[in-house]
């Protein structure tokens, strides 16, 4: 079953267990709109909810970029005050932590620039695949704009202090192989091969044991608090030893099959 959803610039379309997001602002590299940054958190939200739901993919619309930032040109509405950069700000934290707290793993397939607020969804995912077209960058330095704690914090959280420093002091463009070698993405293929193999990586993960990816992500996500919550990771992994799908895949082991997982 296939089913979609649009709404302030920002796709949902759900296939089984899987949602792929798409952000959309054509014309401008997908640069995030006030209204994408708080469809993007009100669709995260609702995803984190969802116990069917074992994999979320994020891109954006078009060949030519995934996100390149914030769209300036609105600034002068969302931004003119103290009270609207407020809101506008509280949009943005907003969807960036609904989308990093998801409990299910979430890839990002980048192509073309990956820039500023475009970087920080993408570092918020668990994983990021790129195309080798993909250029990354955060240029706060090179406007004259400051660039949160809270921005900064989950740079590091992903990055080493150099290469954090590095982005944040120098906002230069790094390509797909230098971001590759510093952590900024996880895999990297050519252009012509890239939507195959993406497929296929994601593929991978859809056909995986649900409950245990999610075992896995309550995890992760604890180990990035200052005060870990244990106890729900060890629930969700001693769930994982009573369901459906442990029995199906000592089964599917004995078998010499693929097992058949289905999130139970």
């Amino acid at each position: 079953m296939t089913e979609s959803l649009a709404e302030g610039g920002v796709t949902l379309t759900r296939t089984g267990r899987r949602a792929a997001i798409v952000l959309r602002n054509p014309g401008k590299l997908n640069a995030m709109r006030l209204a994408m940054w708080e469809a993007l958190g009100d669709l995260c939200l609702r995803l984190a909810g969802d116990d069917t739901l074992g994999l979320v993919t994020l891109e954006g619309g078009g060949e030519r970029a995934f996100v390149a930032g914030a769209d300036i040109s609105e600034f002068g509405e969302t931004r003119a005050d103290a009270t609207s950069s407020r809101r506008y700000n509280d949009a943005v934290k907003r969807a960036e932590d609904a989308l990093e707290s998801l409990p299910i793993p979430t890839v990002a397939l980048v192509r073309g620039w990956c820039v500023g607020g475009g970087l920080a969804l993408a570092l918020r995912c668990d994983l990021r695949l790129a195309r080798e077209d993909a250029r990354f960058a955060i240029t706060p330095a090179k406007l004259g704009l400051g660039y949160g704690y809270d921005g900064v914090a989950a740079l590091r959280r992903r990055l080493s202090h150099a290469v954090t420093a590095d982005l944040l002091f120098s906002g230069r463009k790094l390509d797909a192989a230098e971001a590759l070698a510093k952590g900024l993405c996880d895999r990297v293929w050519p252009a012509e091969t890239f939507e195959e193999e993406a497929r296929a990586y994601v593929d991978t993960l859809d056909a995986n044991a649900p409950l245990t990816q999610r075992a896995a992500k309550a995890a992760l996500v604890e180990l990035d608090r200052p005060a870990p919550d244990r106890a729900r990771v060890d629930a969700l992994v001693a769930a994982c030893f009573d369901s459906a799908d442990y029995r199906e895949g000592q089964r599917a082991f004995a078998e010499k099959r693929k097992p058949r997982f289905e999130g139970r």
